[in-house]
């Protein structure tokens, strides 16, 4: 889980639309109404993708250099970059249901409290992780 970096090719359509490109990640591709929103889309196509790979344990390919790709006509390469642990908190939050054990004494002075265990937990975990 890392913040990356990838070329893509950006491909105008007769109509004001691009067509997205990434040359060097297998299935990674979209497209935009117009640039602004081909930025957008690039960029969450280029999360989407990475993230699979990182949740597949696949090996990320190295970005291609820009002096290696090739364009044509009116394309043109543009640099998208993208952060899949803020894909992940965005679109993967589904609850997971954990089992943990405590001793009595605290789970009664915690609920005593009124203390949330997930929230605690969730809390904990983030910090060990360094998030």
């Amino acid at each position: 889980m890392a913040k990356y970096v990838y070329p893509a090719i950006f491909a105008p359509e007769e109509n004001g639309t691009f067509s997205i490109t990434f040359p060097d990640l297998e299935g990674c591709y979209t497209c935009g109404d117009n640039l602004e929103d081909g930025l957008e889309m690039a960029e969450d196509a280029l999360a989407l993708v990475l993230y699979g790979y990182e949740k597949d344990n696949r090996k990320i390919p190295a970005p291609s250099e820009r002096n290696e790709l090739k364009v044509s006509g009116d394309e043109f390469i543009n640099y998208i970059s993208c952060d899949t642990m803020a894909y992940r908190k965005r679109f993967n939050n589904k609850a997971i249901k954990k089992t943990l054990t405590i001793p009595e004494w605290m789970n009664e002075e915690a609920v005593a409290l009124g203390l949330n265990f997930s929230q605690i937990l969730q809390d904990a975990l983030l910090q060990k992780m360094h998030l």
